[in-house]
């Protein structure tokens, strides 16, 4: 089965259960502030998991591109990737355990033909926070599945995101030693001391990674045999003059890294050292280190192509990015050359006592984007003593300060739709319409936010720096409107109708049939997700703290409730 084949077969599946599909969204999350990237298929829904109703419903179907980087040093085997497509299926509030089971057991054994004898599947095993989870298992046990198994908290369970929201526990199934789909109850919510009370809204949310699908589905151990990588490889192999069977390691890296980077490029975002630039850089910069292992250079922009092959009838942006996409990758790459020829003089300095130690193997590797294998071969080239054991510290104290980090983005949780962020999210809807009136420019759109529980920072398109008057009367504009006490009044429509109406939205992006559009009195009219206070009375006082750029074109506003 082909990867397109297996997308559209689970997707028709779903839509004959009564769901409905929805979009695919963007790889940068929308007003959250938590994560970097959307890393799974329930990330954009979080709102409606807590109780939102959703314009299209209780039952949901889609394919979601997501990238998670929590392991990109263990790329390099047969199943891990950055960039991934997850097909997911969800009930908001709408059917429970018996239903998500019988469908997954449904779509596994008569759509994708798999022998029932061949799933076992794990329950959650229960502990002091919520009990064993016996109902899923005697589901399964009622559908002739013989292998169960029961597992703890760290197996089988999700969430929450945070430190409180939905959560619950889960039920994996498995052909052979690899997972196939995982069954999410969120049946919990875990409160901001720690207690796990039931939710009032039960919701369902599944995941089925496509590429580990693809693999078990065609009867392969790896999944870069699969067409999901299959053309990038076959490049690499033409470039190089090798063969994947003599060098996995370095080619699997290569065609994940590359697509990787190709999809985040397509969203706009540049590599710089901070925040997703950085993540980007780090995977250009790894895809080139081995590279040089297979002695082929300037060749990230030659795998657009196969990239965009496999992908680009699913994903319009890769096209219409791709000038964009080669500008980029050539300039990284080109710069990244440079940084280790600068990195190959330092090591000629620091090694001149034939020694290296840690701490400086470490800094090559840091700072200089050295693999370790290239710091071990230019030892044994120029016979240097090389503490390994001393560089494995210094790695792992980095490990832990980079997960240290990014725990604490989740710090506020996915689900941080609190009080004050909700505050904020609707005081830019003011702004955005202030930006406009004030500067009398209707063509004015959102190019981004990101929103805590302290401040609000938004991103929107204009070529200039804007003047002091200009932000004291946008910021009395905004204020005004919350004097007035106007009601925030959600409804649901189709694109056309909001369109009509004049609601303001990215249209660029794909919509579902229906919407939900948020007005604000006759001052403000947009489409959006997100969440809303009931009237603009609740915001208090808005302040303008710092207006920069962002980017080419497009101009950044910081701002706060008092």
């Amino acid at each position: 089965m082909k990867r397109k084949e297996l997308i559209k077969s689970y997707i028709e599946f779903f839509k004959s259960k009564g769901h409905k599909e929805i979009p695919n969204s963007p790889l940068i999350p929308e007003n959250d502030p938590t994560v970097l990237f959307t890393t799974a298929g329930m990330h954009p829904l979080v709102p409606y998991l807590l109780g939102q109703p959703h314009p299209e419903g209780k039952r949901l179907v889609n394919v979601q591109k997501c990238v998670r980087t929590g392991d990109i040093e263990e790329v390099g085997d047969e199943h891990h990737h950055t960039f991934f497509e997850m097909l997911g299926n969800w009930s908001l509030g709408d059917y429970f355990k018996k239903q998500a089971i019988e469908m997954s057991f449904e779509y596994l054994t008569k759509v994708l033909k798999i022998p029932k004898e061949k799933i076992h599947v794990t329950c959650f095993a229960g502990d002091k926070d919520a009990p064993r989870d016996n109902e899923s298992a005697e589901i399964w046990k009622n559908l002739g599945i013989k292998k169960i198994k029961f597992l703890s908290k760290k197996h089988n369970w999700w969430g929450p995101a945070g430190q409180t929201g939905p959560c619950g526990p889960d039920t994996e199934m498995f052909i052979g030693p690899i997972e196939i789909w995982n069954n999410v109850f969120m049946q919990y919510n875990k409160n901001e001391k720690g207690k796990y009370e039931p939710l009032k809204q039960k919701n369902v949310d599944t995941g089925m990674g496509v590429e580990r699908t693809i693999a078990i589905l065609n009867n392969l151990e790896d999944s870069y045999l699969t067409d999901c990588f299959k053309p990038i490889i076959e490049k690499i192999e033409s470039l190089s003059g090798k063969k994947y069977e003599q060098n996995k390691k370095p080619m699997r890296i290569i065609a994940d890294h590359i697509k990787a980077s190709i999809f985040i490029l397509a969203e706009g975002i540049q590599p710089s050292n901070t925040e997703q630039g950085y993540v980007l850089r780090r995977l250009i910069r790894r895809a080139v280190r081995y590279g040089k292992e297979l002695g082929i250079k300037n060749f990230t922009t030659k795998l657009v192509e196969p990239v965009l092959k496999i992908y680009q009838d699913d994903y319009p942006e890769l096209k219409a990015n791709k000038k964009f996409i080669l500008e980029e990758l050539e300039k990284e790459e080109k710069k990244f050359e440079q940084t280790l020829e600068k990195g190959l003089n330092k090591f000629k300095k620091i090694t001149k006592d034939k020694k290296l130690n840690g701490k400086n193997a470490f800094l090559l590797y840091q700072s200089y984007g050295f693999p370790k294998e290239m710091i071990e071969e230019e030892c044994r080239k120029n016979k240097i003593k090389f503490s390994e054991k001393e560089f494995e510290k210094e790695f792992e104290k980095h490990q832990e300060l980079s997960r240290t980090a990014s725990a604490g983005r989740f710090k506020s949780g996915l689900a941080d739709k609190g009080e004050e962020t909700t505050k904020l999210h609707t005081a830019t809807h003011l702004l955005l319409a202030a930006l406009r009136t004030i500067l009398k420019d209707p063509n004015i759109i959102q190019k981004g936010s990101n929103i805590t529980a302290e401040r609000l920072r938004f991103d929107f398109s204009f070529p200039r720096k804007l003047t002091k008057e200009e932000l004291k009367q946008i910021e009395d504009l905004v204020n005004a409107q919350i004097q007035k006490s106007c009601e925030v009044i959600r409804e649901e429509m189709s694109l056309e109708e909001a369109k009509k109406k004049g609601a303001i939205g990215v249209f660029e992006k794909k919509y579902g049939e229906k919407v939900s559009v948020y007005t604000i009195g006759d001052f403000s009219k947009e489409i959006c997700a997100g969440p809303h206070v009931k009237n603009t009375c609740e915001l208090g006082k808005f302040r303008i703290i710092k207006e920069e750029s962002s980017s080419a074109g497009v101009r950044r506003i910081k701002a706060i409730l008092e």
